[in-house]
């Protein structure tokens, strides 16, 4: 496998929100090229970009969001999908970022649905989508230890976040080695990208694990707030064939559950999918949150 190369970021940044919080961001790409906004996965902070040498060329400005309490970001106690959304709007105020096209990458992805939800995002493209897996459809397809960590997410979601605030850089990684097929482990084990992805984690848990891991993993475990069928906007879902670990049945089920959506299988590859075809998730997502020219119009 050709190695995967991650762009060092071209500018990095905190925005003040009007609450006085700081929102930590990362940009690759030109300054005044296309908004792509990016919540990353589990645990990783702003800086573990994807899609080196094509934003550029297609004119795309990737911005990535360190969550409350992850990197650079100011933690949120308590915080909910709602509040997630409301941070972005006001952020692509701030920024300039009007209503981005939307990626959202493993844990990611509920965050992302929350934005679209909200009416912030153009278009979305959920890649190795972290699914709800707290749904009842799913009870039987868990593994013994998901299900039971799933049920203690709905059920006492305090005492969740408490457990899942004990993680650490080392054992996300380890956690996410162990649970990779061979074909990302490829990628991950890469001198370059383990160096990156490591460091994204550590600075994902520079604050502490309460601070923002453990809270978006009750979050993105538990029952999902918002209404998945009042979301209008385009959405791509994303998943390599031998990716085992973010849904039970590669995102079919959330598909139905999202007016409109398309799934893509892509072969030879799993959860690594973000970082091997960038180039394909981001043209077609361009292509989604191009609006359509209207009838009889004609340029001069």
């Amino acid at each position: 496998m050709t190695a995967v190369r991650v762009p060092a970021p071209a500018r990095l940044g905190e925005t003040r929100l009007p609450d006085g919080r700081l929102l930590g961001w990362a940009e690759w790409g030109p300054p005044d090229g296309v908004p792509v906004l990016l919540c990353p996965g589990a645990a990783t902070s702003r800086r573990l970009g994807f899609g080196a040498g094509v934003v550029e060329a297609l004119g795309v400005r990737l911005v990535s969001v360190d969550r409350p309490g992850l990197g650079a970001s100011t933690p949120a106690p308590g915080r909910t999908f709602t509040d997630f959304a409301a941070d972005m709007r006001a952020l692509c105020a701030l920024r300039g970022l009007d209503r981005p096209a939307v990626v959202g990458n493993s844990q990611g992805a509920p965050f992302a649905l929350a934005c679209a939800e909200a009416g912030v995002a153009s278009a979305l493209a959920l890649v190795s989508a972290a699914d709800e897996v707290a749904v009842p459809e799913f009870a039987a397809a868990l593994p013994a230890e998901l299900r039971a960590l799933t049920e203690r997410a709905v059920r006492d979601p305090s005492g969740a976040e408490e457990l899942f605030a004990g993680f650490d850089a080392d054992a996300m990684w380890d956690m996410v080695l162990g649970g990779s097929p061979a074909c990302d482990l490829a990628v991950y084990r890469e001198d370059g990208f383990s160096a990156a992805y490591r460091r994204a984690l550590s600075e994902g848990f520079a604050q502490g694990g309460a601070a923002g891991y453990a809270r978006d993993t009750v979050l993105a475990m538990g029952r999902w707030p918002f209404a998945l069928d009042a979301v209008t906007v385009s959405v791509d879902l994303w998943y390599g064939e031998h990716d085992t670990s973010h849904s039970p049945d590669m995102g079919a089920l959330l598909t139905t559950r999202i007016r409109g959506a398309r799934r893509h299988v892509v072969p030879g590859i799993g959860g690594a999918l973000l970082w091997t075809h960038g180039e394909l998730v981001l043209t077609l997502l361009l292509d989604r949150a191009t609006p359509p020219v209207p009838a009889g119009f004609s340029p001069q």
